[in-house]
């Protein structure tokens, strides 16, 4: 099967059919001109040698070359084999707060932000390791299943907003439980749960549900986005307001959080701007004991780009050497 590592490339291919189209424009109002200048009879007298036809042929192989170039920049691969993969690691869920009091800036830029940005660092130290994304808010799904593809990971982190999740709110509890659902068949022992948020718990007990996750054996980690003191929520450039026109607050909750934490068998971490709070936690998760994964993965994709670019530098050459001049009848006419 055919497969394509760059298919936003093919946009360029709305210009194959524009090629022609403007060409034989530029012909229509040519010979307009001619007409006007005179016979047109007697102007192909004066230019014998001139084919018309054979400037057609040019086009199309000019245009035929820019389809080749542009499936050959498009990196066409011929895939693969299945392959059985092996990993050793542990599974790690993350579960981000999406909620409205996420966008406080009392982290550059907003608490989110520099939460994805985290995400992103400790993702690129991962080797082995399996990580799965649950995002929440009032309610809690899964965002990204379980998987060694970082790559993946990175772009699906990229796409989250607080718009991700419709119903405000922050269900820390079911959060937990539905990342406590969401690891694999085939781990058992190294199992982590990572809860990322201010902590302002208003929809369930998150204390419960990480102590149902021990129960299974999964540690919870949680790290507390925000400060204290409390901040203001920018919204659509303004500040959020409650039913009676008062400013919201935002405050980290760190009472909540440590029980959580102290319930699931993990541990809290204040995030800094510096020093977010991710590493010691992923420090503490290596130490657990590392359990083999085997996924079925596709390997040895055999690139084609180099055929069609070949093609197309071929029929560059041909058009060049087609010419605009029709062929002499013979050598010493």
């Amino acid at each position: 099967m055919l497969y394509f590592a760059s298919p936003i490339y093919f946009w360029l291919l709305l210009l194959v059919p524009v090629i022609p189209v403007v060409y034989g424009i530029l012909r229509a109002l040519r010979k307009r001109r001619i007409r006007k200048f005179g016979d047109p009879s007697l102007v192909r007298q004066l230019m014998p040698s001139w084919s018309g036809a054979k400037c057609w042929v040019r086009i199309i192989l000019l245009d035929l070359a820019l389809l080749c170039f542009i499936i050959g920049i498009a990196r066409p691969h011929m895939g693969a084999k299945l392959k059985e993969h092996e990993a050793k690691g542990a599974e790690i869920m993350i579960c981000l707060d999406v909620s409205n009091s996420m966008l406080a800036q009392d982290y550059s830029p907003s608490r989110l932000d520099r939460a994805k940005l985290a995400i992103t660092r400790m993702v690129d130290r991962l080797q082995g390791d399996r990580i799965g994304l649950i995002i929440f808010a009032g309610t809690s799904f899964v965002q990204l299943p379980i998987t060694t593809d970082y790559v993946s990971a990175k772009m699906f982190l990229g796409s989250i907003d607080t718009g991700s999740v419709p119903i405000q709110g922050t269900a820390i509890g079911d959060a937990i439980l539905t990342a406590a659902k969401s690891f694999s068949a085939q781990s058992e022992k190294s199992r982590a749960i990572v809860v990322i948020t201010d902590g302002e718990n208003h929809e369930d007990d998150a204390a419960d549900a990480a102590k149902q996750a021990a129960e299974l054996g999964i540690k919870v980690y949680t790290i507390g986005v925000g400060s204290v003191q409390g901040q203001p929520i920018p919204v659509n450039g303004e500040l959020l307001k409650d039913s009676e026109g008062n400013i919201v607050v935002t405050r980290l909750d760190e009472e909540t959080l440590r029980k959580v934490a102290r319930e699931g068998g993990g541990a809290y971490v204040h995030a800094g701007n510096e020093e977010f709070g991710l590493n010691p936690i992923i420090d503490d998760i290596k130490k657990m004991e590392a359990e083999r994964f085997n996924s079925i993965i596709f390997e040895d994709f055999d690139e084609q780009y180099m055929y069609f670019l070949g093609a197309a530098l071929f029929l560059l050459v041909l058009e060049m050497l087609v010419g605009e001049r029709k062929h002499k009848k013979s050598l010493f006419q």
